[in-house]
């Protein structure tokens, strides 16, 4: 059988890298797919670049449109990344008839609803394994491994950049700015790392998760975003002691009420697997009805890890190729006249427990003030920890950190207490709010 032809749109790191696998692999790959599968044609604004990464043989252009055109081309890699003129493209590509393999999760996560909508119209698939934790068949495991399940709460490590900082401030002791520039050096943090240490990159993979895991539309714009960057180094040293690490979590749960779709930074116990991930790598646990919590381990970034994901979407989409439509695995799981319209919770309605930290005056009273406030809200108390005055502000400090765990309790309960406390005259700083994820 003739091989399926692809087209390439930018071959930066990962699309260098699905082409070296590709070429590499391209006999195992072509007995499991039942066909050859060939990158026949490559768009780069560096040409010369492009040309030595794929040698004789391939069709290089500066011009992604040309790839779109050509009809002898079924299946159209987008590696550009970002909102804009990949939206553009990326529907031109469906407009021709032309599946499309993408690692684009803030394409995907914001433009989603659009992209898969066009995509059902037209009868081509959209494939997207390798948007999420790089090389982790996470989206695949959802979609389809774990289909008998109903889906009960999803949370993982999905930012190699945060995890790597949070590492090494724990290892090392050190300050969020340091571990940046260190971050920087060694190229696991781009000159701008704004999208992962704002939450930003992480937010995007968990939007596609909870969609894909609840049969909800995807929805960034409702998620609760909350980076690292105002982390200290005192409360991950607090945390510790407490037997908890603090990790970046992606967290997106089924209630009642709703679901619950936030990032932020979170206590795990240190004793669970998720608190136990080092440097960039990435996990997810997923708790299913059925099978109970399962883990998945792995790299979630770089050229090879991710071009793994972006093999696997083009053997799915060789091997389906000429199947009906009707017959496909949907893009969210759930056939599109079957999503759900359950809302996303606002954060003030999130029950989860909490990590505390007041700087305070080292007099007495003020541990009975701070517990009988919170007592009154019907806030219950898991564990306090004092420090030593001395120990906080060095000899002679008049000043100490009051350290506590609270049980579960609703967001705006906590909230309205937090302002009632920050008033008090004894409190001397911004109390610092961390969530605990205890993932039993």
């Amino acid at each position: 059988m003739k091989p399926i032809q692809v087209g390439l749109l930018g071959i930066g790191t990962v699309g260098s890298g699905t082409f070296k696998v590709l070429q590499r692999n391209q006999e195992e790959i072509k007995r499991r797919a039942g066909r050859g599968i060939e990158i026949t044609m490559v768009a780069d604004l560096d040409v010369a670049r492009a040309k030595a990464e794929v040698g004789e043989g391939v069709q290089v252009v500066n011009d992604a449109r040309a790839v779109i055109a050509n009809p002898a081309i079924d299946i159209v890699i987008e590696l550009i990344g970002g909102y804009g003129i990949a939206r553009e493209l990326v529907l031109e590509a469906i407009a021709a008839g032309k599946h499309v393999v993408t690692a684009n999760k803030a394409l995907l996560a914001v433009h989603g609803t659009e992209i898969f909508a066009a995509a059902h119209a037209k009868g081509v698939m959209v494939a997207f394994e390798a948007a999420v934790a790089g090389g982790i068949p996470i989206i695949k495991a959802l979609r389809e491994g774990l289909t008998a399940n109903s889906i009960q709460w999803i949370a993982g490590i999905i930012n190699g950049t945060t995890n790597f900082i949070l590492s090494e401030m724990r290892d090392k002791g050190l300050d969020f700015a340091t571990v940046l520039k260190e971050a920087q050096r060694l190229g696991y943090a781009e000159a701008d790392p704004t999208f992962d240490i704002e939450g930003v990159d992480a937010a995007h993979k968990v939007t596609l998760m909870s969609a894909i895991a609840f049969g909800i539309p995807v929805q960034f714009d409702k998620a609760h975003v909350e980076g690292i960057t105002k982390l200290a180094a005192q409360d991950i040293k607090y945390a510790e002691q407490l037997g908890y690490r603090i990790k970046l979590l992606g967290v997106t749960k089924r209630k009642a009420q709703g679901i619950e779709l936030r990032v932020h930074p979170s206590l795990v116990p240190s004793k669970r697997l998720l608190a136990n991930v080092e440097g960039a790598m990435n996990a997810v646990v997923v708790n299913g009805d059925a099978v109970g919590t399962t883990l998945y381990y792995g790299k979630g970034a770089g050229s090879e890890p991710t071009a793994s994901a972006v093999i696997a979407d083009l053997v799915d989409v060789t091997r389906l190729h000429t199947a009906d439509a009707a017959h496909r695995v949907p893009h969210l799981a759930f056939h599109p006249d079957s999503m759900s319209d359950l809302q996303i919770l606002p954060m003030s309605e999130v029950v989860t427990s909490y990590y505390l930290r007041l700087r305070v005056a080292d007099e007495a009273g003020v541990l009975a003030q701070v517990t009988g406030l919170l007592a009154n809200a019907g806030i219950s108390i898991d564990a306090v920890l004092q420090r030593e005055a001395d120990e906080v502000g060095g000899e002679g400090s008049t000043q100490t950190d009051l350290i506590i765990l609270t049980h579960d309790t609703r967001e705006g309960t906590l909230n309205d207490a937090l302002a009632q406390l920050q008033a008090l005259p004894t409190v001397l700083a911004p109390i610092v709010r961390i969530r605990k994820e205890e993932l039993s």
